[in-house]
């Protein structure tokens, strides 16, 4: 069995965690490699692109934003991944550094896999597909500045909802624990399949979320009034320049991400544990 590691250096306390399941993983028969821009005593390395292709299981070291920098790829190969949490919430790993131990369940098999879906997201400009992303997360429409209202119109199955506020979220049910529950939309069970749209600071009372159906195809234009910059923010990084004339298509991705449970602790439970 090969696991792939990709840990996130940066984050305190990764280089503990990889010395420590080293020895767990191979006195188990599973070979850690990691990818070749990445050196580090007693671990093999080979290019990125081939660790997906030969990993059995994609093992991810940090926080909830490596885990969805790396899902994506794994996704594409139809691989699990599995997230051990150096960060501070840490809501989609399920081991902490204290439980490396348990790492021996990839072997035996003793564990369960739970599907979270993905947004496909394409902006489209003049009839053409400019860009296309996937986020595990959100999808934000944005203002390049503070404070400054945009107006954002949503056409679901062909019927505007619009909006004037500093922005819109778009967001999975795996998101909806993110930046979406921030701006005050709802919690959704993760393994549900809907969209979520949530707007930032909306300047209309009667704005409210929406639950979409995961097989809703949603289209979205922005534009600002005093003509400042509106951005597309894919999982909290920016992606894209919006202008006037671009379409945004949001829609159920055909792939989905795969984490692997080797704990019982269900959403619910990590729910009031994490926000307590």
């Amino acid at each position: 069995m090969i696991a792939g590691i990709l840990p996130n250096l940066d984050k305190r306390g990764v280089a503990d965690v990889l010395e420590r399941m080293k020895g767990i993983l191979e006195s188990n028969g599973i070979k850690p490699y990691l990818p070749d821009y990445i050196s580090y005593i007693g671990y093999q390395s080979i290019p990125e692109e081939e660790l997906f292709r030969c990993a059995d299981v994609i093992i991810t070291v940090g926080g909830d934003g490596t885990i969805m920098r790396y899902a994506k790829t794994a996704a594409l190969h139809n691989k699990p991944v599995l997230g051990i949490n150096a960060g501070r919430l840490g809501f989609l790993a399920n081991l902490e550094a204290n439980q490396l131990g348990l790492l021996s369940k990839l072997k035996s098999g003793d564990y369960i896999t739970e599907k979270r879906m993905i947004l496909r997201v394409n902006a489209v400009e003049n009839g053409s597909v400019q860009a296309s992303f996937s986020a595990v997360n959100d999808a934000v429409i944005s203002s390049g500045f503070m404070s400054r209202l945009i107006d954002i119109h949503a056409f679901v199955d062909d019927e505007p909802i619009c909006y004037r506020a500093d922005g819109l979220i778009v967001s999975t049910p795996t998101g909806s624990t993110a930046y979406s529950m921030s701006a005050g939309g709802p919690i959704v069970d993760p393994t549900i399949n809907n969209i979520i749209i949530t707007p930032i600071c909306s300047h209309s009372l009667s704005a409210k979320p929406i639950i979409l159906s995961g097989d809703s195809s949603v289209k979205f234009k922005a534009f600002s009034v005093k003509k400042s910059e509106v951005y597309l923010l894919i999982d909290g990084r920016r992606s894209y320049n919006i202008k006037p004339y671009t379409e945004l298509y949001v829609s159920k991705d055909e792939n989905s991400v795969t984490l692997i449970k080797l704990t019982k602790s269900s959403f619910y439970k990590t729910l009031s544990e994490k926000f307590r």
